[in-house]
């Protein structure tokens, strides 16, 4: 192809591997991805690469594989600032006595920036392009991740009772609304509703979020089965299981992201499934906090797509979704006692186009395909807890550090070079953690 007719392209990066995602397990050896803009415009072989583009800028990575960027599908970024403060306790010991009290105590859009700030650069530095978040004064995390170039949906909190970002339901479906109209023509900012809990959200403002979040176009993110507590207390309480209630409220749709969901019986299955809800599987938090375990294996054969979380910082304790892939992988092993039930390439799909559909982002992200955003994050397999490289797909969900992530691009802005923040001002960021552990290590004496 002569240069007058080859594709123009801002960026040209060749890797030892490209791991696009889809299709499954596909692991092109020696090859491209060309970038213009924000999209992705051509995936070829470095060989069809010298003909066929012309590029400005290019970045040769001998020893890389370059996948997706990796997709939190669920946080509380603000709690950055909570990490290890309540450590090895229940989940309402934890709750009630540590965090609770905390929040209404701290929690402010000082509080949230800084957090949001801090949790956004361990994100990038373990290759996550895109999260999604929920928690209090979501309007400072929009901004702290358009500063820091980073994609984000938004879950805007909802609750019966009062907290200091809102008194009741109305008001917090009200600024949830108002923030989906601030960032509508956003490129990285996407919003969707966040009732925290069946048990913290009553059937009406249910009802209401089920009727706006269809007129809006928007998902519904919420913590469902958290815990056999949740689901033995709702029984207790009227007879159903909280995915009961949800489907007999008319929340059970393909917008309905289910987090944790632990806990659930055959006919909660099939309810997830026949609706085309999601699942958000959060397995170090789970594990940590004994929250109940996620039966990936049997969920994924009932045909519900399952993504991967983090949870918060307070709970995990950190934001590191290579930690999270081996861990869903190896916990859904033991859980099924099946050595086949989550392959690697399983576990990543997880982490990225799983997520991403998740979050009704399918056809902007989570693999790398021509016309895709162009996220993208490179690993160097060049280290001795990597190598050798057999299958670079496994070798990135079980012996893979996040430590080796080089190089990050989210709509094809670098965040991340050689190991290197390209934008952030890390020593502000921790400058400001640490104020506000002084503050919260007092609180907690």
């Amino acid at each position: 192809m002569s240069e007058t007719t080859s594709i123009q392209a801002d960026l040209l990066v060749s890797a030892k591997w490209v791991i696009p995602v889809q299709p499954q397990g596909a692991a092109l050896e020696d090859y491209c991805v060309a970038i213009k803009g924000n999209k992705i415009v051509a995936i070829c072989s470095q060989i069809d690469a010298q003909s066929a583009i012309n590029a400005t800028e290019f970045l040769h990575l001998p020893n890389h594989a370059l996948i997706p960027g990796l997709i939190n599908a669920h946080g509380h970024c603000a709690m950055a600032l909570m990490r290890g403060i309540a450590d090895d306790v229940p989940l309402t010991q934890w709750l009630e006595e540590s965090i609770w009290p905390l929040e209404a105590k701290y929690v402010s859009e000082g509080f949230v920036q800084a957090g949001a700030n801090l949790a956004i650069a361990e994100m990038i530095r373990s290759g996550t392009t895109c999260f999604a978040d929920m928690y209090f004064y979501p309007d400072q995390v929009a901004k702290a991740a358009v500063a820091a170039n980073i994609r984000v949906q938004l879950a805007s909190p909802v609750l019966d009772f009062p907290t200091v970002w809102a008194q009741d339901a109305d008001e917090y479906i009200s600024k949830a609304t108002k923030l989906h109209d601030d960032y509508r023509h956003s490129e990285l900012i996407h919003t969707a509703f966040g009732p925290h809990a069946p048990y913290t959200v009553s059937d009406a403002p249910l009802k209401k979020l089920s009727t706006l979040a269809e007129e809006m176009d928007l998902p519904i993110h919420m913590h469902v089965h958290e815990t056999a507590k949740e689901v033995s207390d709702a029984l207790l309480a009227d007879g159903r299981t909280p995915i009961e209630r949800l489907k007999q409220l008319g929340l059970l749709s393909p917008r309905l992201v289910c987090v944790h969901a632990t806990k659930l019986c055959d006919e909660d299955i099939a309810s997830l499934a026949k609706a085309g809800s999601h699942i958000v599987h959060c397995p170090e938090s789970n594990l940590k906090l004994a929250s109940g375990f996620c039966e990936v294996a049997k969920l994924s054969k009932a045909g519900i797509n399952i993504a991967l979380g983090t949870d918060g910082c307070a709970s995990n304790n950190d934001l590191d979704m290579i930690s999270e892939m081996r861990t869903a992988a190896l916990l859904a092993k033991g859980v099924a006692e099946d050595a086949s039930a989550l392959s690697a390439h399983q576990a990543l799909e997880m982490a990225t186009i799983n997520g991403a559909k998740a979050l009704g982002l399918g056809a902007m992200i989570g693999s790398l395909e021509i016309g895709k955003y162009a996220d993208m994050t490179a690993i160097d397999l060049d280290s001795l807890n990597s190598t050798p490289v057999y299958n670079p797909i496994s070798q990135i969900v079980y012996a893979t550090q996040a430590s080796q992530v080089s190089h990050v691009w989210c709509s094809g802005q670098q965040l991340l070079k050689d190991g290197e923040f390209t934008g952030l001002d890390i020593q502000t960021i921790k400058s400001d953690s640490a104020k506000w552990q002084a503050k919260l290590s007092a609180a907690s004496d």
